[in-house]
């Protein structure tokens, strides 16, 4: 089992930023490769960015591209998501996600992610 937690949503203007993090506990935090997904009102949940067990490796999104970062620090075990110039269309429930491997869906669906966290709301305002 892994218990994630995401911390860190707002109310921000547009082009003001904040940072998520996401932090876990259970299974060995390290061992998980970590993704972030965010769900706007009457949409589908997508995929923003994933991080690789070392942290070496990041994916993202071609609407975050250049304004969001992923990080990731084991030592808390904890992920962070840095949103830069934020757009009104960045508005949702960001959620991060843990994959252990078991999955051989795509690393951008939900389909690969095994645990969740309850989500944290980010309102950006034009």
């Amino acid at each position: 089992q892994v218990q994630l937690v995401e911390n860190g949503g707002g109310l921000v203007q547009a082009g003001g930023s904040l940072r998520l993090s996401c932090t876990a506990s259970g299974r060995t935090f390290s061992n998980c490769a970590m993704g972030w997904f965010r769900q706007a009102p009457g949409k589908e949940r997508e995929f923003v960015g994933r991080i690789s067990r070392s942290g070496g490796i990041t994916y993202y999104a071609d609407s975050v591209k250049g304004r969001f970062t992923i990080s990731r620090d084991n030592a808390k075990n904890t992920v962070y998501l840095q949103m830069n110039s934020l757009k009104p269309e960045d508005t949702a429930v960001y959620y991060c996600a843990a994959d252990l491997g078991s999955s051989g869906s795509g690393l951008y669906g939900k389909d690969r992610y095994d645990y969740w966290g309850q989500g944290t709301q980010v309102t950006v305002s034009s």
